[in-house]
């Protein structure tokens, strides 16, 4: 696929997909969608790939979706038999990314609304720039947030919070979202990369097969009770043992 909306480029292991729109401030449309879909599954694919960053273009991370862009659109879907909401970035990529093999972290370089915060809540880790606006303002346009982020916000911020967030479609300062768990950590705008790709490479240095059943017994410890959780590292303890024995001395 010849990518028009983001960039892809993969350095010492670490794949990088840029939303990149930034005359828009990278608002979200279909075709941006499934370049980033195609992205994702060529970093999977990559066994070079041991960590994955997706950030955005110039002064924004997405704004939201392109309402401009998405009405000249519906003519073109109309005649094309293609709904609009139904590509797979938003009806499959977020279980997709909950089990995707490699860490994802989200490097929010700027204003994260609608759509632009809900893409990074299945990713494992959030790094925002210092200022940065977020919100999950989809009250103010009469629809409800997707991309499973009425199953992630709660457990990433607490329900309290969460019904906060989304019921008064208020944006809040990358620093707040720090102090609610929003966001993992906050960096200078000029240094938000650099940041990322410290991160990564931290994480890539440890084995591929450890920090993906690491990624596993994690969402699987989240929802069972603890004796499930154990029995589930057991089971995937004994997989890494499996992977060693069969390694040559």
């Amino acid at each position: 696929m010849t990518y028009h909306n983001i960039l892809f480029d993969v350095e010492e292991g670490i794949a990088t997909i840029t939303l990149n729109r930034p005359d828009k401030l990278n608002a979200y449309v279909p075709e941006m969608g499934d370049e980033v879909v195609d992205a994702f599954a060529r970093a999977r694919d990559d066994d070079a790939v041991r960590v994955v960053i997706l950030t955005g273009a110039g002064r924004g991370f997405c704004a939201g979706v392109d309402l401009e862009a998405l009405k000249a659109s519906y003519a073109a879907a109309a005649e094309s038999g293609r709904k609009l909401g139904e590509e797979d970035f938003l009806r499959k990529l977020p279980l997709e990314l909950l089990e995707f093999p490699k860490p994802v972290i989200a490097a929010i370089n700027g204003h994260a609304i609608g759509v632009g915060i809900t893409m990074t809540l299945p990713c494992d880790i959030r790094i925002a720039a210092e200022g940065a606006k977020l919100g999950l303002t989809f009250a103010k346009l009469g629809i409800l947030p997707g991309l499973a982020s009425t199953h992630l916000l709660p457990r990433i911020v607490g329900m309290a919070k969460a019904q906060e967030l989304v019921l008064s479609a208020r944006v809040i300062l990358a620093e707040e979202a720090r102090e609610i768990g929003l966001v993992n950590a906050l960096a200078p705008a000029d240094e938000l990369m650099q940041a990322a790709r410290d991160m990564a490479y931290e994480i890539a240095a440890h084995a591929p097969e450890v920090i993906a059943r690491a990624k596993r017994a994690l969402h699987f410890g989240a929802s069972h009770d603890a004796a499930e959780a154990m029995q589930n590292e057991q089971r995937l303890s004994a997989e890494l043992r499996r992977l060693r024995t069969r390694e040559p001395a």
